[in-house]
């Protein structure tokens, strides 16, 4: 097995997050796009968009299907909405991607997949929109997009870094090709294989996650929970990720801290709560503080 180093406290403190300026405004602290859902899976948007806030990014956009663009709007009142055109199974339909290609220019981090499913079509959005991003954009790829970026490894890797990719175990196998035993016995190996095949930072998620750039960085994360395996719960990571980048986070540096913010507020959860049971919302009010835990600032 190789070797990672360990993602704790004293990694955190070497490696600090951008300061926010007393006088910082919105603009200042990014603007985060969120691109998913669909028609029957409205709320994954809701727990990445305010995931993103909660991790101090100062705007935030939600791009979905019409028919939720309305009712997610008034969920989440800080987000601004932007309604696309589905498909008969209540999908985003692959042309949105003219519709967004503006957005994505003025963007600061771009979180695409949370709710979408698999399909042809999401293969084609997916792949109009990677190609319409700017480079430089910090771009978190999650859920479905994962799947899609299978076969779009040389458009990723043009993007020099910028994207994160989030596979939990059953993702990365359909990345690799690879079988789940396989990545189970050297998830460190795998995941910077990937993330040096797609020039990408991979965030491979798990009881113990890894998180790989693509120069050889290897993170070793301990401090999840059984409780954090529930719907949603990637969503959330997904947002803390985006907005963290949107804040002037270099990209590794957001996975991490990302990865580290999210375990935290599980075990948090996991001793208030109780070890199982918990939900993926109730891990967002808890974000702002633990940014703020001795240490960690």
């Amino acid at each position: 097995m190789i070797p990672a180093d360990p993602l704790d406290i004293e990694w955190l403190r070497s490696h600090p997050l951008p300061i926010l300026e007393s006088d910082s405004d919105k603009n200042s602290r990014g603007r985060v796009l969120v691109v998913g859902g669909a028609e029957f899976v409205p709320g994954a948007l809701r727990l990445t968009g305010e995931a993103a806030l909660r991790a101090g990014a100062g705007k935030l956009q939600m791009a979905t299907v019409r028919s939720a663009a309305m009712s997610l709007g008034v969920l989440v009142p800080e987000a601004a909405m932007i309604a696309l055109p589905a498909q008969e199974d209540g999908e985003i339909a692959a042309g949105a991607a003219e519709i967004l290609a503006p957005l994505l220019a003025r963007c600061d981090a771009l979180v695409l997949g949370p709710g979408m499913n698999v399909s042809a079509q999401t293969d084609e959005l997916v792949t109009a929109i990677l190609a319409a991003a700017e480079p430089h954009v910090t771009t978190i790829l999650d859920a479905a997009a994962l799947t899609s970026a299978r076969s779009l490894q040389s458009l990723i890797a043009r993007h020099e870094g910028h994207i994160i990719m989030t596979p939990h175990h059953g993702e990365m196998a359909i990345l690799t090709g690879e079988s789940a035993e396989a990545i189970a016995a050297d998830p460190a190996a795998i995941a910077r294989r990937v993330a040096s095949d797609f020039q990408a930072i991979v965030v491979l998620k798990g009881e113990r996650s890894v998180i790989a750039g693509p120069d050889g960085d290897c993170l070793l994360h301990e401090g999840g929970c059984v409780g954090l395996a529930t719907g949603g719960s990637g969503d959330v990571l997904a947002g803390i990720v985006g907005g963290l980048a949107a804040r002037g986070t270099e990209p590794l540096r957001a996975a991490a801290w990302g990865s580290w913010l999210h375990g935290r507020a599980g075990r948090e959860l996991a001793r208030t709560v109780g070890p199982i049971g918990f939900l993926a919302r109730e891990l967002l009010p808890l974000i702002p503080r633990l940014l703020e835990e001795p240490g960690c600032k």
